[in-house]
C-alpha cells in the first residue's frame, strides 16, 4: 500500500492506538479522550506533544480515509482502533517496531528490543535487526521502505533507526563518521603533534623576548 506522508499528529495518534491495543487491551478501542491522553502523556514519548481534542479528531478522520483506523460500532461513545497491520501489509513484529518509532523517535535495535517488552517479546537483538532490515528493503511495489538506518551519532557505537511514515529523514553521515577509523586516528595524532610544536615555539619566543627586554609580537609594551 502506498501511503501519503503522515503529519506528526497523525503519526502520534496512530502510534497511540497501536500501543494501547497491546498494553491496555481492556480499555481498547479508545475514546477520543483516551486518544488525547495517550498522545500527550509524559512517558514513552519523544518528542512530548500537546494535542487538542480538535486536532486528535481531525487526525482520526484523516487516518480513517487512509483505512489506517476505523470507528467501532455498537457503543454510545465513539471508539477508535487502528488497522495498521492489515492496511500496510506488514507482520506483527514490524507493526510493533513502527509503532515504537512513531511514539519514541529514532532508536537503536537494542533500545527497540527493550522498549517493546510490553508490546511483543523479541528473542534477541538480531531478530529486531532482521525485521528492520526487511522494512528498509521493502520493495516499491509494496509501498517502498518504511524505515531507514541513520548515521551513527558521535560517541555512540550503534546506529539508530527512524520510520519513514512522515516522509524522508536526513541520513547524511557526519564527516568524522565517514572517515575510516585509521585515518581519523592518524589525523588526530598529527594535530596533537602540531599543537605541541606551536606551544613549544610560543614558549621559546616568550623566553627570547624576556631576555631581550622586548614585548611579544601582538602585545603592547
Amino acid at each position: 500500500m502506498h501511503l501519503r506522508p503522515l503529519t506528526p499528529i497523525e503519526a502520534r495518534v496512530l502510534g497511540t492506538l497501536m500501543e494501547k491495543a497491546r498494553t491496555v487491551p481492556d480499555s481498547y478501542p479508545l475514546t477520543l479522550n483516551s486518544v488525547v491522553a495517550g498522545c500527550n502523556q509524559k512517558t514513552s514519548r519523544e518528542p512530548l506533544m500537546y494535542v487538542s481534542d480538535a486536532q486528535a479528531q481531525e487526525a482520526l478522520d484523516a487516518l480513517k480515509l487512509l483505512s489506517l483506523v476505523f470507528e467501532s460500532s455498537g457503543s454510545r461513545v465513539a471508539r477508535w482502533e487502528h488497522n495498521f497491520q492489515r492496511a500496510v501489509g506488514v507482520p506483527e513484529q514490524s507493526t510493533v517496531l513502527l509503532g515504537l518509532l512513531m511514539l519514541r523517535g529514532p532508536q537503536t535495535a537494542g533500545e527497540l528490543r527493550i522498549n517493546s517488552e510490553r508490546w511483543y517479546r523479541f528473542a534477541d537483538i538480531s531478530s529486531v535487526e532482521a525485521f528492520l532490515e526487511e522494512l528498509q528493503g521493502r520493495p516499491d511495489e509494496k509501498g517502498g521502505p518504511l524505515v531507514v538506518r541513520l548515521a551513527r551519532a558521535p560517541g555512540t557505537r550503534e546506529q539508530r533507526w527512524a520510520h519513514l511514515l512522515c516522509g524522508a529523514v536526513e541520513v547524511a553521515e557526519p564527516l568524522a563518521d565517514a572517515m575510516p577509523a585509521g585515518e581519523r586516528q592518524e589525523l588526530e595524532a598529527r594535530v596533537q603533534v602540531l599543537e605541541n610544536e606551536v606551544a613549544a615555539l610560543r614558549s621559546a619566543v616568550q623566553n627570547l623576548c624576556e631576555q631581550l627586554g622586548m614585548s611579544q609580537p601582538g602585545h603592547q609594551q
